[in-house]
């Protein structure tokens, strides 16, 4: 059965936004993103996601043990940390339509932090704020129903992976199907979802623009509970994942130097390119200033020139683009 939620007029407004935010990322060759700045987000995922749910490391901390440092902090908040990475580094195994797939990541998510990671919980349970039980979930016996047949509902081809996504995010916070877990669960599933579609969010923070609004999160969350429609909830996450988009795409409104513009497209993925493709992913250069890049990025051995006059093409050396290039 699908969920309860309406499509309204800014529902629509949102997704056709999206939808032309998307074919710009496609455009512009930024649904193939360097190594660097798949890490980067990587890490304010992780970071923004962990926060939400009490963690007190620091992004730098986070960023410290991707790199495999050694890091002072209350045990239980690295291994979150430690669980996470783990789990996004293989995010794009993971299959959006199965529910063994979900425990997986949850067992992942979560081994050594509860009892039974990865299996759904056997007890009642309530989110509390304060002493008031703002939350009461649906008795354990009926978890697993709900979660199957919220992921039957993922299966119908006629909705939109966009609504789908967000209604899972809700439904899974409702639910509540683990003893803990639940909120990081719901954010990752959701990139799960979108990832299945769309490449890009495989590096979109979602979670970043979640935390820093995370008062306005919870408060819809519960507005939903109290009306059982998750509409305002979708209206609330379309906005974050455009929101995601816009400021990936204003990227192209950055002043960068010659060097950066030269490294960040090294890692891009592109293997062969021209001064037009160069010109495509730095809107706002001149093309005197592309010749310019590209001739430096020929000297500094980025890039490898063939042919000559109209017929030259360059290539990317990938034994120096493998380097990480300090793009924030």
């Amino acid at each position: 059965m699908k969920p309860p939620y309406s499509i309204t007029p800014l529902i629509l407004k949102q997704i056709s936004s999206i939808s032309e935010k998307i074919g710009e990322v496609k455009a512009n060759y930024l649904n193939m993103p360097s190594p660097q700045l798949r890490k980067q987000n990587k890490i304010k995922t992780i970071h923004s996601s962990l926060k939400i749910e009490g963690n007190t490391l620091t992004q730098d901390q986070v960023t410290a043990l991707i790199d495999n440092k050694r890091v002072i902090g209350p045990k239980k908040d690295i291994l979150e940390v430690v669980n996470a990475i783990k789990v996004y580094d293989i995010l794009t195994t993971f299959d959006p339509y199965s529910s063994k797939s979900f425990l997986s990541a949850h067992g992942l998510l979560m081994n050594g932090l509860i009892e039974n990671p990865g299996g759904y919980r056997n007890q009642q349970v309530g989110i509390y704020w304060g002493s008031k039980v703002t939350h009461l979930a649906p008795p354990a016996r009926k978890v697993p129903v709900l979660m199957q047949a919220l992921f039957n509902y993922l299966k119908i081809k006629d909705e939109l992976s966009l609504i789908k996504s967000c209604v899972f995010h809700y439904e899974t916070e409702f639910i509540h199907p683990f003893l803990d877990g639940n909120g990081r669960m719901g954010r990752l599933w959701q990139t799960v979802i979108l990832l299945k579609e769309y490449p890009v969010f495989n590096f979109l923070p979602l979670e970043k623009l979640i935390s820093q609004s995370q008062e306005s999160y919870y408060n819809i969350l519960a507005n939903c509970d109290k009306i059982g429609d998750s509409t305002g909830f979708i209206e609330y996450m379309l906005k974050i994942i455009e929101d995601s988009l816009a400021e990936l795409l204003n990227f192209n409104n950055r002043i960068l130097t010659d060097i950066e513009r030269i490294e960040y497209f090294a890692t891009y993925g592109i293997q062969e390119f021209t001064r037009k493709e160069y010109m495509n992913v730095f809107k706002n250069i001149s093309t005197s200033t592309a010749s310019r890049d590209i001739k430096k990025g020929v000297d500094m051995s980025y890039f490898i020139r063939t042919g000559d006059k109209n017929k030259t093409i360059y290539k990317i050396n990938r034994a120096l683009a493998d380097r990480k290039p300090k793009l924030d």
